[in-house]
């Protein structure tokens, strides 16, 4: 596997964890919270230097429904990523109190808030819809043979267990009410385990995960076959005259 593949599982390894690690605010305290926050930020610019490729095949090739749908989610998290930036160094109180920013704390907590959850599920559904070069690198990374037909049967279940208990916990936990800004404050438990919390979210991004790669092997099917039936059509075209 080539050091640019490698470092791109590493980067993207890196950011899934630390997006678990800032969900987990009231765990963790101010200080970390925001170093994690700065460590983020810097792992999003050297996703983007890596795959700067993206951006100049944008204008190639055609546009199917499973390209826009992944087009979409990909520019939405960057905004949801520019939001989450740009609010989170207003908020500073340690790594960038030195700015010395006043004014807009209402504003910037609301989009904190917002950024921050919208951020969680269109992140989990990118990784969704690129599941399968993941899991690809990864087998490659760790020279990991292909699954059994158990296997292949077996993971489908637990992968619709843990997004069920994922859309249960979504539900359960009002990150739609975050989402939306029906409200101005998130409820912290702070008594809550660690383990129960991340076992939660773990599930939840599960959800947006299967989401993204189920969506997205649905949108291509569905392009393939409208290909085949235009294909058929012209050869039955053909064949009429």
């Amino acid at each position: 596997m080539k050091a640019k593949a490698k470092c791109k599982i590493a980067i993207d390894a890196a950011m899934t964890l630390g997006l678990l690690f800032l969900m987990g605010y009231q765990l963790w305290g101010d200080v970390a919270h925001e170093w994690a926050g700065a460590g983020m930020f810097v792992l999003f610019i050297a996703h983007h230097v890596l795959d700067r490729n993206w951006y100049k095949n944008l204008s190639r090739g055609k546009y199917p429904p499973s390209r826009i749908f992944q087009i979409a989610v990909d520019l939405l998290v960057f905004l949801a990523m520019i939001g989450l930036m740009v609010s989170g160094i207003m908020l500073s109180n340690h790594v960038f109190a030195f700015l010395d920013i006043h004014g807009g704390m209402s504003f910037a907590r609301l989009l904190h808030m917002a950024a921050s959850y919208w951020g969680f599920v269109l992140m989990s559904l990118h990784l969704g819809l690129h599941w399968g070069m993941f899991t690809g690198l990864a087998r490659k990374a760790l020279r990991l043979k292909a699954p059994s037909r158990a296997r292949k049967f077996l993971l489908p279940v637990v992968a619709a267990a843990i997004a069920a208990y994922g859309l249960f916990s979504f539900v359960q936990r009002g990150l739609l009410t975050y989402m939306l800004v029906h409200t101005q404050f998130v409820f912290l438990d702070l008594s809550e385990p660690p383990l129960l919390f991340y076992l939660d979210y773990l599930a939840m991004m599960g959800t947006f995960i299967c989401l993204g790669h189920y969506l997205s092997k649905l949108l291509q099917r569905a392009a393939k076959g409208r290909r085949s039936g235009t294909s058929a059509g012209r050869r039955g075209g053909f064949a009429r005259q």
